[in-house]
């Protein structure tokens, strides 16, 4: 008969902070928001001497040359800043059912069984590219899927079965991943 681990909670918005963090390689953070307020000025400046010269060659007086170049500098610079506001918020945690519903965990031979609410979704061990343990979780990263964290909150205070579970996962991936 086969070994199957199985364990079951509701993840808290700190456990999705946690997981963004862990998980986050590629998207756009903090550094790319600075250099967005950074640079909408500059594209502003960009596009109110590119609009005033064009105004200029039309022939419109200095007021509407300001006027015309002024407000279609402010969109340029809100549009540009906008831009990357929407890029940050990408990867905000619980956009789906983590938080309202319970997520059930099972690891046997075949590999990983993830549960919430009517939702199952089975991983092989061969789509499992790593696992970090943290001071107090398990993070999973699958191939083609979203990572997934398990807390030692989840465990009741039970080290032993926290520790059964990790093992058990961790023994299951290969060190560099397939």
């Amino acid at each position: 008969m086969s070994r199957v681990l199985t364990i079951s909670g509701r993840l808290q918005d700190r456990h999705l902070k946690q997981l963004v963090r862990i998980s986050r390689d590629s998207t756009v953070g903090p550094t790319a928001l600075y250099y967005a307020g950074v640079t909408a000025p500059v594209v502003s400046a960009s596009v109110a001497l590119l609009a005033r010269r064009v105004m200029i060659e039309l022939g419109l007086t200095p007021f509407w040359q300001l006027m015309a170049s002024a407000q279609l500098a402010a969109l340029a610079g809100i549009a540009w800043y906008l831009i990357f506001m929407r890029w940050s918020y990408r990867h905000r945690s619980g956009r789906g059912t983590e938080r309202s519903l319970d997520t059930e965990v099972s690891a046997s031979e075949e590999g990983l069984s993830v549960r919430r609410g009517p939702v199952e979704t089975r991983i092989g061990w061969e789509g499992v590219r790593r696992t970090i343990r943290g001071s107090d979780h398990l993070a999973i990263f699958i191939d083609g899927a979203d990572a997934l964290i398990i807390p030692d909150d989840w465990f009741g205070g039970d080290k032993a079965a926290s520790l059964a579970f990790t093992e058990f996962v961790t023994s299951k991936v290969t060190p560099n991943g397939p």
